[in-house]
């Protein structure tokens, strides 16, 4: 498994910055991951859910439509929205949802954004046996009131938080701060590539079967590698494990899309490799928005998914090397993005997708008929169809 280093770091990237209360329960946590994650019966238990459970392999699907109504490159979507729960973040979740219960854990806390982490953790405590609590900006229960109400009917307590801007951020503080009261017994399932080491060590390894699935499938129909990869980026959870099985191929681009909100030139907008600056944030250290005086920035996207100040170390390390580029898309974009793919391939995207999707808008015609983009569908729209309905009627 390729990095981090000893220290839980990305080149100057990532470590653990958190109270010392939790420094113990972050190193059992790794030391129960690097054994399970050699262990075979532990492999095959999550192989046969991810297969017989979840769904995957995900298919690799060609947008040929899209790909002629563009003019330039052939575009492929992998297909993550597939997945039961509708997104793929039921893969992390399955995976930590099996360290917890090896670790003899008898509840999970959680936190969401756009609510399809809280439903994967909700479903796999569900399915395990565990107790399990989320924590939800209350901005993003109203943004997101269809997975709040799945996450219920899964038996799952949703906390909501009033603090701060009383979105993804807020959520996740609120978790690590309950975390700290009830480590004996409770796992923290984080549902993004953030946090402290192990947690983006943790959330990469099992999101990395979208990539090697990625690169059997499309080796398979066309005997060659892409030539650009495009997933959307928040915390980045769904495009580090896309970006692995590719890293080390130099042919291929990497393209990591944030939400600009209502553009780069306001203070509404969750561009963080775009905008930001070296920090600690929720135990890591990152890119992040912030002031001068270091104090994080409120962020906005149409995605709630999106909606975080801060991103992965391994995100933040790949462009401090230049082995990805990250750009930002606007939430008038991603909506315009959101019909364009809907009215093409029959597929509603996740608003957090819609992004991805509308950079490949932008950069597919520019490129020649014989050059392929893969993008990430990292989850369906059917959460999000009341922020689009909301804001057709805005804009209408």
């Amino acid at each position: 498994m390729r990095g981090p280093d000893a220290h839980g770091r990305f080149g100057p990237f990532g470590g653990r910055y958190v109270p010392e209360t939790l420094m113990n329960a972050l190193i059992d946590l790794e030391q129960a991951f690097r054994q399970c994650i050699d262990d075979q019966s532990f492999q095959e238990d999550l192989h046969t859910l991810l297969e017989e459970y979840a769904g995957r392999p995900t298919s690799l699907h060609e947008a040929s439509r899209l790909s002629d109504a563009l003019g330039g490159a052939r575009i492929w979507l992998k297909r993550e929205d597939l997945l039961h729960t509708g997104a793929h973040k039921i893969n992390n979740a399955l995976g930590q949802g099996l360290l917890a219960r090896r670790m003899g854990k008898r509840a999970i806390i959680a936190e969401t954004g756009a609510g399809q982490h809280g439903v994967a953790s909700a479903t796999v405590a569900a399915l395990l046996g565990l107790t399990c609590h989320v924590y939800m900006g209350e901005e993003d229960m109203r943004r997101q009131q269809l997975n709040v109400f799945r996450m219920q009917l899964l038996g799952a307590h949703v906390v909501p938080v009033t603090s701060g801007t009383r979105t993804l951020k807020d959520a996740g503080n609120e978790a690590l701060r309950q975390w700290v009261a009830q480590v004996e017994h409770t796992a923290y399932m984080l549902g993004s590539a953030v946090g402290p080491h192990p947690y983006p060590m943790i959330v990469r390894a099992f999101q990395r079967i979208i990539g090697k699935e990625t690169r059997q499938q499309f080796l398979a129909r066309c005997n060659t590698l892409p030539d650009v990869l495009v997933a959307c980026v928040g915390g980045g959870s769904n495009a580090i494990g896309f970006f692995d099985a590719f890293v080390d191929d130099a042919s291929v681009q990497l393209i990591g899309v944030e939400a600009a909100g209502s553009g780069l030139d306001t203070d509404a907008h969750a561009a963080t490799v775009s905008k930001g600056t070296p920090g600690v944030f929720q135990g890591s250290l990152s890119l992040v928005l912030q002031d001068r005086h270091g104090q994080v920035l409120p962020a906005h996207s149409i995605s709630a998914g999106l909606d975080y100040p801060g991103i992965g170390p391994e995100h933040a390390y790949l462009h401090h090397i230049n082995r990805a580029q990250y750009v930002a898309v606007t939430d008038d974009e991603a909506m315009h993005a959101v019909e364009v793919l809907a009215r093409h391939e029959g597929i509603i995207a996740a608003l957090e997708t819609a992004h991805a999707v509308a950079y490949v808008l932008k950069c597919a015609p520019r490129m020649p008929r014989d050059a392929h983009i893969v993008l990430c569908v990292s989850g369906r729209g059917d959460k999000d169809v009341s922020t689009m309905m909301a804001y057709k009627e805005a804009h209408a």
